[in-house]
């Protein structure tokens, strides 16, 4: 159905989220979607949107209104054209969501992830050992990405090349937004890798003693359908590491605006936990989600259309200055923020890989902050754009020893 149907009921808002201007900085953008209305129709892409904190935790959280079996990018996935296998973890509603979420819950339980974490400490302190010998370094070739990958390769027992795994994460991520030249440009870079991205997630790739050992453990005593396993690894290696490079690299980026901020995390290791709670929701990795209306529903008062695609723009939601005291301003003192923010999702599609992604940030900026007196920028940061997501491409900085 075409939302022109039903659309002079919805405020327009003709404004392309996706151009690459906005992509770059889309705060003007997140502005004008939240004060057009509580709902919008975008124009561009015949999508409705949301940008105002409740909103878009309705939307994200309420499935019976807002299903994910239609895929969380722009595309319908069910449709002639747009047809791909969805993600058993993350495009799928209850029922068959269940059974799914609880055995992964299993696997990625913080019991299991903490037996993890001193490694992830460990690594840690050799990347600060070898950023302290540089002194000066782009953070995200040199420090959030290599620890990144490292980390979560450790973990999930999976070769995770850089080249590779990033190509593979930006191809996923564009495929979420229109087919527009980011998408095409993804795909093509990631041609090359598709043959590696497929065997690393088949059961003889992984390595014992890890988390996706579990998982194919799971599906063999039965808590997982045949084939699930793979399923979900396909999701968890397509894009497990990019967003926290993002939400490390915005942790980062924001200490090292602030340096009262930075001399508190230094002082009290819960601020370091705080810091990346804060620059997730500053900046959100994921900055769009969609879902898919279930017939006509009602939401904040308009009448929306049956089967049309719905986006939440995390990004705006987590400035909303009707939820957000001070939205603008990386606070590591904001209240409550972990479970508040919407950038780890809601409901029952929360992120999974939170405790690793925590875990990871935590041993990094934590290493960071045992052993480093100052950081500061050295250049101008600038962003990579992606239909989905945001996340700094190149943070010149330098370091200066306790």
């Amino acid at each position: 159905m075409s939302a022109t149907a039903t659309s002079q009921q919805v405020p327009v808002l003709d404004i392309d989220p996706y151009a690459i201007d906005v992509l770059r900085d889309p705060y003007g953008y997140h502005e004008s979607l939240r004060e057009t209305g509580p709902v919008v129709y975008i124009k561009a892409h015949d999508v409705y949107a949301v940008g105002r904190y409740d909103e878009c935790k309705t939307v994200m959280s309420d499935w019976q209104r807002f299903c994910h079996a239609g895929g969380v990018g722009i595309q319908d996935i069910r449709k002639p054209g747009d047809f791909r296998i969805p993600s058993k973890l993350v495009e799928t509603d209850p029922p068959e969501h269940t059974p799914i979420r609880t055995a992964v819950m299993k696997v990625l339980s913080p019991l299991v992830i903490r037996r993890f974490k001193e490694g992830f400490i460990a690594k840690a302190e050799q990347h600060v050992e070898r950023l302290l010998d540089l002194r000066e370094f782009d953070a995200v070739a040199s420090c959030t990405e290599p620890f990144v990958l490292e980390a979560f390769s450790q973990s999930m027992g999976v070769e995770l090349p850089r080249e590779e795994t990033l190509a593979i994460g930006d191809m996923r991520f564009n495929q979420s937004g229109p087919k527009n030249q980011l998408y095409f440009e993804a795909m093509e870079k990631a041609a090359p890798y598709l043959e590696w991205y497929e065997n690393s997630v088949h059961r003889e790739s992984v390595l014992p003693g890890s988390l996706a050992e579990l998982l194919f453990k799971a599906e063999d005593e039965g808590l997982l359908a045949e084939g699930i396993a793979t399923n979900v690894m396909r999701s968890i290696v397509g894009g497990g590491t990019d967003s926290t490079i993002s939400g490390i690299g915005f942790t980062l980026h924001q200490l090292a605006l602030h340096p009262k901020q930075w001399d508190k995390a230094r002082a009290d290791p819960a601020r370091v936990k705080a810091a990346f709670e804060e620059g997730i929701r500053h900046e959100a990795p994921f900055q769009v989600t969609f879902r898919t209306t279930v017939g006509e529903v009602e939401l904040s008062g308009m009448k929306l259309g049956a089967d049309m695609k719905i986006g939440a723009f995390i990004g705006a939601g987590n400035r909303d200055p009707r939820f957000w005291d001070r939205p603008d301003e990386f606070d590591l003192d904001r209240p409550a923020l972990a479970g508040t923010h919407l950038a780890l999702g809601q409901g029952i599609h929360t992120c999974l890989g939170q405790m690793i992604a925590r875990a990871e940030s935590e041993a990094i900026v934590g290493a960071l902050a045992r052993r480093v007196k100052s950081i500061e920028l050295t250049g101008p940061v600038t962003y990579r754009p992606i239909n989905q997501m945001r996340t700094i491409n190149t943070m010149p900085m330098r370091i200066t020893p306790a």
